[in-house]
This record gives structure tokens, C-alpha cells and sequence, in this order.
């Protein structure tokens, strides 16, 4: 943005020049749609329907999801976690936890099955549909189906 205000300031009519810098301003004040590539890298990344063994990083759900702890037991319904930024110990219940991934850990894709579409009764072509991010989805797309479809001779 700053370049854009430096470019700005660079128009001698001061009319010309207030009005581009007022547009300037409410363009950088609105939300953004469609593909956004975000200027930070996100930290930790929620792993809903894992499930918690001893040794797992973890976060509260109603948390800040950066918030981790590492599990040192789980007994019955609950995990003694020691908080990885003051290393204190605390008991929590398994339910109020969930699994975190940090930058750079992989994490594997996984499909599965919410529910089915079909074409007709009668028909033997099936889909599949796929709720995710598009990054993710198409890195699941290509997990699962290396070979590209094109190479095999079908048309896109």
C-alpha cells in the first residue's frame, strides 16, 4: 500500500490526487472474495476427528488454536497436558481437545464417506464430492489419483 500512496502523492492535481487516495483507502478496507493468498503462514492447524494418544500436541477447541500442549497421560475422559509455553501441567477432558498440527508437519489427507450422490438408478457413473479448502482438495485429488487423467488419453 505504500507504494500505491507514493505513486498517488506523485499526481499534481489535488483533487484528482485526495480522490484516488480516499478510493485507495475503502479498496484496502473491504473483505476479500476468491482466491486470497494470505501474507502470513498459519501455524497450527486443527486435525478434527483424530484421535488423542499420549504424546499428540493438542489445543482447547474453544481456544486460541496456537494455545498447544503436549499430552503426558490420558486416563478415562481426561489428559494431563503440559502447556507448552509455561510448562505447567494441567488436567483437561478429551473432549475439549483437539489434535494441531504445526507448519511444516505433514499431515495426510483422508477421505470420508457424509454421504452419496447418484446419477440415475440405472447408471453405473458415480461422484464424489469433496468439502475442503481448493489447495487441499486438489492435493488430496492428486494423493489419490497420480497418474493425471489427460496422460491416459481422456479429454478434459
Amino acid at each position: 500500500m505504500a507504494a500505491l500512496t507514493d505513486l498517488i502523492n506523485q499526481v499534481e492535481d489535488k483533487t484528482l490526487r485526495e480522490r484516488l487516495l480516499r478510493e485507495a483507502d475503502r479498496l484496502t478496507k473491504q473483505k476479500k472474495f476468491g482466491l486470497v493468498f494470505e501474507e502470513h503462514i498459519p501455524e497450527c492447524t486443527p486435525l478434527y476427528g483424530i484421535p488423542i494418544k499420549r504424546g499428540n500436541v493438542v489445543a482447547k477447541k474453544a481456544g486460541v488454536i496456537c494455545d498447544t500442549y503436549r499430552v503426558t497421560r490420558i486416563s478415562s475422559e481426561k489428559a494431563l497436558c503440559l502447556h507448552l509455553a509455561s510448562g505447567e501441567s494441567e488436567t483437561l477432558l478429551l473432549s475439549d481437545l483437539v489434535p494441531v498440527a504445526n507448519f511444516g508437519e505433514p499431515i495426510y489427507p483422508t477421505l470420508q464417506p457424509i454421504d452419496k450422490v447418484e446419477n440415475a438408478p440405472d447408471s453405473d457413473l458415480w461422484h464424489t464430492l469433496i468439502e475442503a479448502d481448493n489447495y487441499h482438495a486438489l492435493q488430496l485429488l492428486e494423493y489419490l489419483y497420480p497418474t493425471p487423467f489427460w496422460s491416459l488419453g481422456y479429454a478434459a
